[in-house]
């Protein structure tokens, strides 16, 4: 049954192996970049701070809602993950993520029930389209893999919405980045649901570069399935770290 007050969820925080491909969320790595461990992927951290929401808003949110993700700081691989959301004034719901650590929250998800119209295309650096099958790691499964055991997804045959910005990193990860590097935030907009199994035509353009603690880049994504348009982003790195 729906809710309309998203409720507390926690979680023990993995990378799954895929990840290792970006050397962050691996110990060693992430050592070499000042970590004390490796750091567990954004869009994970994104997929279990979706969890409270998509208890609470069910499909709708996932045909028509989106939001704004923030990485404060890292979340590391088994971290206790709390999910802790608030629900303000415009109803909009403000989802953090807390650790043991000192600085809190090392994430939050702003989640908003209808992300509206998808946003004008803007001009910039056009990268190379990728068409990616949304299968395994782009499927319904990936909350399922990475310790949430919610089975809306698989049960209603969706792919989690965790792939769009999992995507965008693919994109930025073979055709943006110099090595190990960090998702930093993204505005995440859902336009239509997508059946596992499906190929995703994913475009992007990189719209500004700028330094900042290493070399940032800002990309405008969108991700279409056959032919229809499933989900933009405004999507931010640091794609070389210093």
């Amino acid at each position: 049954m729906l809710t309309t007050q998203p409720a507390d969820w926690s979680i023990t925080a993995q990378n799954l192996p895929e990840h290792a491909r970006n050397a962050i969320h691996t110990d060693a790595g992430a050592q070499a970049a000042g970590f004390p461990r490796a750091l567990v992927a954004g869009v994970t951290t994104y997929a279990y701070l979706t969890h409270p929401i998509v208890v609470a808003w069910g499909e709708a949110w996932l045909a028509g809602g989106g939001g704004e993700v923030r990485f404060r700081r890292p979340v590391f691989d088994q971290d206790l993950l709390r999910c802790r959301p608030s629900t303000d004034p415009d109803g909009s719901v403000l989802v953090e993520g807390l650790t043991s650590e000192p600085d809190q929250p090392r994430a939050t998800f702003r989640a908003v029930r209808d992300a509206g119209p998808p946003p004008p295309a803007r001009e910039g650096e056009a990268l190379r389209s990728m068409h990616i099958e949304l299968t395994g790691e782009w499927g319904a499964d990936y909350g399922m893999r990475a310790g949430d055991d919610l089975p809306l997804y698989r049960d209603r045959g969706v792919v989690h919405p965790a792939v769009w910005p999992g995507l965008a990193n693919a994109i930025v990860h073979a055709q943006v980045a110099r090595g190990s590097w960090v998702h930093t935030r993204s505005i995440v907009r859902h336009h239509a649901l997508a059946a596992p199994g499906a190929v995703a035509d994913v475009q992007g353009v990189v719209v500004r570069r700028w330094q900042a603690h290493g070399e940032r880049a800002l990309l405008d994504v969108r991700i279409k399935v056959a032919g229809t348009l499933v989900a933009t982003l405004e999507h931010e790195a640091i794609v070389a770290l210093p």
